[in-house]
């Protein structure tokens, strides 16, 4: 690609040599917001730092053109005539090659927002859509984090109450999963609801094994075994049962904070829960409650 787009942002300086590039192939792919602008002008500066908030969160989606009209004089005067520009800043959005909206003059971050819901689709789509990519890349935490995003904008979704779902499956919050899967209708029961049900119902089957309950056992029959629990813990932490693992190990920790594997087991447990999860900031708070 001869083209001056870095490939980390989606923001592009225009020129006479990336102009067709950007102007037909890329708004083949992408909607292209061609940004008229001076750098003398205080507006255009403030639209221009708008403008890369939106690149940075419509990555897969947008590409933001900008022209520098006192830069590249005659390509702006060629082009301007083409759009009826009257003002600086003008932006105008592209798509297959075709002006389809233009906004003259400085635009607050909302209305240029309102302009791309038009041509774009609806933001807790965008996120769902973050979350299935993140889970093809086994990222768990990122998926989490953009389904609980796009359940918060529109909780009544099926689609988005089911993916948030079975994330919730593999990350061992099977409460969770299963309040979700109790709220789809009847008649948005396909078969993608019924696969993630019997997902749910078979992790919840697994978290009460008899290796937990005969560990159980064992645990209240010798109470100051440190060891049995920590095995216990593990069974727990294994079926995705992390709060009573943590609690298990908690126990340990305050008879003995450097038994065995006690506190890299609960450190570790802590970690794999999701960012922001008041579950982690329970036990982390415990936990200094004893080391301080």
């Amino acid at each position: 690609m001869n083209m001056a787009i870095n490939s980390m942002s989606n923001i592009v300086s225009i020129n006479a040599q990336n102009l067709q590039q950007v102007l037909g192939e890329t708004s083949q792919q992408k909607l292209v917001l061609l940004n008229f602008y001076s750098p003398q002008s205080p507006e255009c500066i403030s639209q221009l730092s708008i403008l890369d908030k939106l690149a940075g969160e419509y990555t897969d989606y947008i590409v933001v053109a900008n022209l520098d009209c006192d830069a590249e004089q005659a390509l702006a005067s060629q082009l301007a005539q083409q759009v009826g520009l009257q003002t600086l800043p003008t932006l105008v959005l592209l798509k297959d090659s075709a002006p389809v909206d233009l906004l003259a003059g400085a635009q607050t971050e909302n209305q240029v927002r309102e302009s791309l819901g038009k041509h774009l689709p609806a933001q807790q789509d965008l996120l769902l859509e973050q979350a299935k990519q993140a889970l093809l890349k086994s990222d768990l935490n990122a998926a989490f984090n953009y389904a609980k995003q796009a359940y918060e904008i529109d909780n009544k979704n099926a689609r988005i109450k089911l993916v948030l779902a079975d994330i919730c499956i593999q990350i061992h919050k099977l409460d969770d999963a299963k309040a979700l899967i109790d709220t789809i209708d009847a008649q948005e029961q396909d078969a993608y609801f019924h696969n993630i049900k019997a997902k749910c119902e078979a992790a919840l089957e697994a978290t009460d094994s008899p290796e937990i309950k005969e560990k159980q056992s064992q645990v209240e029959k010798y109470p100051n075994d440190l060891e049995l629990k920590i095995e216990l813990s593990n069974l727990l932490n294994d079926a995705g049962r992390k709060e009573e693992a943590l609690e298990t190990l908690f126990t340990v920790l305050k008879k003995d904070l450097n038994f065995n594997d006690a506190k890299p087991n609960f450190l570790a447990i802590i970690a794999s829960l999701p960012d922001g999860d008041a579950l982690a900031a329970k036990y982390r708070r415990k936990l200094y409650s004893i080391l301080y």
